[in-house]
């Protein structure tokens, strides 16, 4: 499921728990997709705590808790980790982390816990959802089977990576423009993990969020880009990433598009991307200034400078998402959509 779906029906649980309708969710995904990120984002929405428990480093009794004797009696100490409405909200997110990287003993002790909401005297706060993540067993990481009776007190989700979800994160996350026009150029790599070979740097979301922090602090490294780079992303996207940036001097003069000027569009495909990237760049940050709506027409104009139509159609989608429905209402884009009527109309 695209991640963009999967956000839906993350809100939903959370509200459910509150209503007395939730049912665990479990997220299933190859390493680096976002899956960890996706639950925390559902926190940050809603502004509630996310306890974050990694449960391939526990111990049952992490869980269960230590015993300790009162009078003639066995009692449990409760794990401050554990959600508790004093201390963490009466709402929020109890998120069980790396659950199939666990070992079976430890899984056996989240049993209770994840379907009864409870532990021996301890019970999850009902406005608490409770969420789970982990690889799958062709990733080649450090997996179990999920145990059938564990794998049956959760609803079961395969997070699929989608481009445009992640380029719509991206703008908002304030990655390097100059990655999201690359993946736009190369989509294959947004992803690229072969489990045969077990490679050490190899493109993921969570690797190209790196690359983007080693273009911030090497690019006037010029002797140490392209291995930074590398380190991140594997050696193949490290060079090819390093040659699109490099090609980017040929770049038309965004300026001048931004004051209407008729700049033609770049004859090759790859700074095509590039320069519709960036506009969509420059379109978020006129977004709450006094000439966001005179910015917007001229990339709305410039849109139909693009050789092929679907250029321009990714370029106004990306920009839709970005800065939001305030599009509709400008003269530009309705000139802009009755000239792609075509193509519209073709992959509808």
């Amino acid at each position: 499921m695209r991640p963009a779906h999967l956000e839906t029906i993350l809100d939903q649980e959370f509200f459910s728990a509150q209503r007395g309708h939730h049912t665990p969710v479990m997220i299933w995904g190859a390493p680096g997709v976002g899956k960890s990120q996706l639950i925390n984002q559902v926190g940050e929405r809603h502004g509630v705590s996310v306890i974050d428990i990694r449960l391939s480093q526990m111990e049952p009794s992490d869980l269960r808790g230590i015993p300790f004797r009162e009078k003639d009696s066995v009692e449990w100490a409760i794990p401050s980790m554990l959600p508790n409405a004093k201390r963490h909200g009466e709402t929020g997110i109890l998120f069980l982390d790396e659950i199939t990287s666990a070992v079976p003993s430890v899984s056996a002790a989240a049993y209770q816990l994840i379907l009864d909401r409870r532990l021996g005297d301890y019970q999850v706060p009902d406005g608490w959802a409770i969420f789970a993540a982990g690889n799958r067993q062709g990733d080649r990481g450090v997996t179990y089977t999920m145990p059938a009776p564990l794998a049956n007190r959760f609803s079961h989700f395969e997070l699929e990576l989608n481009l445009d979800d992640w380029v719509t994160w991206a703008y908002k996350a304030g990655i390097d423009e100059r990655i999201i026009a690359f993946l736009r150029f190369r989509p294959e790599l947004l992803f690229d993990f072969d489990p045969a070979h077990n490679p050490v740097a190899f493109p993921t979301p969570r690797s190209w969020e790196f690359a983007h922090r080693a273009l911030q602090k090497f690019i006037n490294h010029p002797m140490l880009l392209l291995g930074t780079l590398q380190a991140c992303v594997g050696d193949a996207a490290g060079i090819e990433l390093k040659a699109f940036i490099d090609s980017l001097d040929q770049m038309p003069d965004l300026d001048a598009i931004l004051r209407g000027e008729d700049i033609k569009s770049p004859k090759e495909i790859d700074l095509q991307y590039a320069v519709a990237s960036a506009l969509v760049g420059r379109a978020i940050k006129a977004k709450d200034s006094d000439n966001a709506t005179e910015v917007w027409g001229h990339i709305l104009n410039y849109a139909d400078n693009f050789r092929q139509k679907e250029m321009g159609v990714m370029l106004i989608s990306d920009m839709l998402r970005a800065v939001g429905d305030e599009l509709f209402a400008l003269p530009e884009f309705a000139k802009w959509a009755e000239s792609i009527g075509d193509i519209m109309l073709y992959n509808n």
